[in-house]
């Protein structure tokens, strides 16, 4: 079942903060909407499921326009920040809360809710109360009563972001099995980067109520649209460049464009474009430079180095380079660099 966002707008008060936005998820699509706080990502989710009105545009399931129905008539399932889970209802009463014709009471002897509970891990947790899981049990939980109600749509608003660092990626890679398994189509709203990239088929980075680029996880990151989407999704070395056609002439010498540009422009290249090695001989060309300042984190190395020219820069490298402040360096770049308009 796909489903349409079309030219939607939405304020509060007088105060809009979505501007005609477009989204559409599949059949099965994981989408991930990624944007800082206050970009309207937020808002966007509450406007899908019906908890705040549009002012303009539609929304659109499986061929039904739902902009003006209730939440409970969209079809819609909703996974909330850190579950939002009944305290006193156990885990077999909270999957199938709503469920019409359900006694709670008698949830845990239900089929269907044994079965989401089964799909989601805890098959011999249906009696237990919330307080009593730890918070990636929740986060299951969530899920599994977001499926109760067959929902042609599960909106996900950061359901991980209460997860320490190592319980969170492998939920989230746990939940991402589960609703492909299910083939549930899904807009996920996060501000982490690597959850965006990792979980959506495909990615929509938001910003000041718009949808500024959307595509494949590897489109957005390679080929991002400006400086500003460049930076907010990852590390990037952004320095001012002269294009003609499929070079470029900046800081580093003559590096080659991904896309064709001319005149004045912004070259954009990640981390892992990046080689530094220290210079045997007193290297003076482009490219070549002094080390400021070395900090050393184990897994790799952050190396300050100011260019001769008197451009600087800051390159992450692997921890096998052994440079120190003073000592000449220099850099080699891998690849193609985007070319972006000026800021």
């Amino acid at each position: 079942m796909t489903t349409h966002v079309e030219q939607v707008r939405a304020a509060y008060g007088d105060r809009e903060v979505l501007h005609d936005v477009d989204l559409d998820i599949g059949p099965g699509e994981r989408v991930s909407v990624l944007g800082p706080s206050g970009s309207g990502k937020s808002t966007l989710l509450r406007v899908i499921a019906g908890l705040h009105p549009a002012v303009g545009g539609r929304v659109v399931i499986d061929g039904q326009d739902v902009t003006s129905l209730p939440p409970e008539a969209r079809g819609i399932g909703l996974v909330p920040q850190e579950g939002a889970l009944f305290p006193h209802l156990d885990v077999a009463a909270n999957v199938g809360y709503g469920i019409r014709g359900l006694r709670l009471r008698h949830a845990h002897r239900d089929p269907r809710v044994r079965d989401l509970v089964e799909v989601v891990g805890l098959g011999d947790l249906l009696r237990r109360r919330p307080h009593e899981l730890s918070g990636g049990q929740r986060q299951r939980v969530a899920v599994a009563r977001a499926l109760a109600h067959e929902p042609r749509l599960v909106l996900m608003d950061e359901p991980f972001s209460a997860l320490d660092a190592g319980l969170r990626q492998q939920v989230r890679d746990d939940v991402a099995q589960i609703l492909r398994d299910r083939g549930v189509g899904v807009a996920l709203i996060t501000h982490d980067q690597e959850e965006a990239l990792s979980l959506g088929d495909r990615v929509a980075v938001m910003r000041d109520g718009r949808i500024v680029q959307h595509g494949t996880p590897r489109e957005v990151y390679t080929t991002p649209v400006d400086t500003w989407t460049a930076r907010f999704l990852g590390e990037a070395l952004v320095l001012p460049a002269v294009a003609r056609t499929d070079r470029a002439t900046c800081a580093l010498g003559d590096i080659a464009l991904a896309t064709p540009a001319q005149g004045t422009v912004q070259i954009i290249l990640r981390p892992e474009q990046i080689t530094l090695v220290a210079a045997s001989s007193p290297a003076s060309g482009p490219g070549s430079g002094e080390v400021t300042r070395v900090r050393y984190f184990g897994h790799d190395v952050l190396v300050d180095l100011r260019l001769t020219g008197g451009t600087g820069l800051t390159v992450r490298t692997g921890p096998d380079i052994h440079v120190s402040a003073g000592q000449r360096a220099a850099i080699s770049v891998h690849g193609a660099a985007v070319a972006v308009a000026s800021d």
